[in-house]
């Protein structure tokens, strides 16, 4: 495995608020916006979708806080990197499942499955380049 030097605290930093900002936005909107999200719940999952859609977005704003603070970072990136492991199979549903006959929904639900891959990646560099303690 390749060792990456450490980036410099403020490019750290930038890149902690960023990932954070990400996951808030992504918390605020399945409040605001929850029909989206239920329709991608597995159907696997036992209960109503709504239900997986608030604990989800709940997770992501306690995840977002976690990487936004300084003392909480390290944990908060890791806690980022096996969330975006968890969500992996609603986007693997919204891939299957979405009823659009347009080709551009298709593509976007299947485009969104590769994306999981940097994201856990930037999560995971947080979580490393983090300040132990």
């Amino acid at each position: 495995m390749l060792r990456r030097s450490p980036g410099t605290p403020s490019r750290d930093r930038r890149l902690a608020l960023g990932l954070a900002g990400l996951l808030g936005t992504a918390a605020v909107l399945h409040v605001v916006r929850p029909e989206p999200f239920d329709s991608i719940v597995p159907r696997s999952l036992p209960g109503e979708p709504r239900f997986w859609t608030y604990a989800s977005g709940a997770a992501e704003g306690a995840v977002a806080a976690a990487v936004a603070h300084p003392r909480t970072r390290r944990a908060g990136g890791w806690a980022a990197a096996a969330l975006f492991a968890a969500v992996f199979p609603a986007n693997v549903s919204m891939a299957l499942h979405w009823n659009r006959k347009d080709p551009l929904y298709r593509a976007i639900g299947w485009g969104r499955l590769p994306l999981q891959v940097p994201l856990v990646l930037w999560a995971l560099r947080i979580a490393r380049s983090a300040p132990r303690g």
